[in-house]
């Protein structure tokens, strides 16, 4: 069985197999491993075997369609006409949208196949994958463990084989941290670069479509299906997008990057500090050189996240109130009023971190605090992302642990917020600073648990940070163990 999404593609478009034959056995490791995993919220096995069949028949001559044959997961965020869309709350348990998403089109497009919705924290809000109203999802490596969050459930399916592809949102982090805990490729782009249309926003000035993928070459495929200018989406950029798998040379001679050694000083596992010191060292062996940077506004990273994304929320999520397309609450009392029925439908269908970042969010956007909190937090925001400019200047790349921690135990963390929302720290400045953001595999604990390294790049210089975490995988192979589920 063919592993890479382009290794996939290529035995579909040379006639070494079929469509139909890729897309069962990809169903049928589903059937077989999901049971522990909880990866897929919904499997689309007849829909998919029907699509797959339909590829099958049209076939004719080379056809030029990237994708084709290619099973993908899609994150349960992203709206798939038809499907059950539930960004896994139970407010919307029950809504089937009637339009893709842009994201989610353009696969199919592409000649790709949709396997099914994965699942993820409530409405992408959470680190863990704990905060889903259908259950956690389980690491491959150790099903005991958080596969990280909110896109756990499509860096879990890529881990575990059951999809060579998947797409998920990142908001703070939301692709690169599960994709380092699960020892897989995710790619959060520019802000722009791919259309939000059809994305269940929860935070829309850091929302971000992006690919999660075993390797950094699949990653690039992934992204030039999914990328480009949208009509439906004011804030989709026009900026042309570039073929970004011929950029992938694995040179890495002359690669400048730049290192925040003060931001890594306090709260790395020595595990994930181990591991990154051996990818700065692989990187200088490569040819590369590596520097220490300043990124002066980096601890204050969090809090802005925090208050601006929740925020944003409060915003985004009052319009699910039982009035028009999501669950209602069923009310006893004729005489019940509709606020009661807002109430009771929101207190009902939400689960608790989302309430507690709607409230936040809503605290942080009152009159009286508008100016202190949320204002502030946008100041805070624009030093932010000065500062990646100015870095960026400088080096090609900025070089970051992608997690602090390795994979931690399911319901470790769940009874600390603060704790869970420190994780973030690493990931979240490149949401605020809107700028392209790679974690890949950097090496194992020696208990076995992946560890992810991430580069953060200058704004639509998506080619500069593959071509730099393709070059390390080439001297690494890193991908190729993978776990036994």
């Amino acid at each position: 069985m063919a592993q890479t999404l382009i290794e996939v593609r290529d035995a579909v478009v040379t006639g070494a197999t079929t469509a139909s034959n890729v897309c069962a056995e990809y169903l049928d490791r589903i059937a077989a491993v999901d049971g522990t995993l909880h990866a897929f919220n919904h499997v689309m096995r007849e829909r998919a075997l029907k699509r797959a069949a339909a590829i099958d028949r049209s076939r004719a001559g080379d056809d030029p369609r990237p994708l084709l044959g290619v099973p993908i997961a899609v994150k349960d965020n992203l709206c798939t006409r038809g499907v059950p869309t539930t960004a896994s709350s139970r407010i919307l348990e029950h809504f089937v949208p009637p339009y893709d998403a842009t994201a989610v089109s353009r696969l199919e497009a592409a000649g790709a196949i949709v396997l099914g919705k994965t699942n993820c924290d409530e409405f992408a809000m959470g680190s863990s994958n704990e905060n889903s109203a259908f259950g956690p999802v389980g690491n491959p490596w150790d099903p005991t463990r958080s596969p990280g969050g909110s896109s756990g459930g499509s860096a879990a399916a890529v881990a575990a084989r059951l999809a060579p592809g998947a797409l998920g949102s990142d908001t703070g982090g939301s692709i690169r941290q599960p994709a380092a805990l699960c020892g897989v490729v995710g790619l959060k782009p520019t802000y722009g670069r791919v259309s939000r249309y059809g994305l269940l926003a929860f935070a829309s000035s850091l929302d971000q479509v992006g690919p999660l993928t075993l390797t950094v070459r699949d990653a690039a495929l992934l992204l030039e299906v999914v990328a480009g200018p949208d009509p439906f989406d004011s804030t989709a950029a026009d900026a042309k997008v570039p073929s970004y798998t011929e950029t992938l040379d694995g040179d890495l001679r002359g690669v400048r990057l730049g290192v925040p050694a003060a931001l890594l000083e306090a709260g790395v596992d020595p595990e994930v500090e181990r591991v990154f010191g051996a990818t700065v060292d692989a990187f200088r062996a490569a040819g590369a050189t590596v520097s220490d940077v300043a990124l002066p506004h980096a601890h204050c990273a969090i809090p802005t996240y925090y208050l601006i994304a929740n925020a944003e929320a409060s915003s985004n999520l009052a319009r699910y109130d039982g009035v028009r397309y999501t669950n209602r609450a069923k009310l006893d009392a004729p005489s019940a009023t509709l606020m009661t029925m807002y109430n009771r439908t929101r207190s009902e269908g939400f689960g608790a971190e989302v309430k507690r970042r709607i409230m936040l969010g809503t605290y942080a956007l009152s009159a009286g605090y508008y100016d202190a909190y949320y204002l502030k937090a946008q100041q805070v925001r624009t030093l932010i992302r000065r500062d990646y400019d100015q870095v960026l200047d400088n080096v090609n790349a900025v070089l970051l642990p992608t997690s602090p921690v390795p994979a931690f135990t399911l319901g470790e963390k769940v009874d600390d917020p603060l704790q869970m929302y420190l994780l973030d720290i690493f990931t979240v400045s490149a949401n605020l600073a809107g700028l392209p953001a790679i974690s890949f595999p950097a090496g194992f604990t020696q208990g076995g648990l992946p560890v992810g390294a991430q580069l953060v790049g200058r704004a639509f210089d998506e080619p500069g940070i593959l071509r730099i975490a393709d070059g390390y995988e080439r001297i690494t192979n890193w991908w190729k163990k993978a776990p036994v589920v």
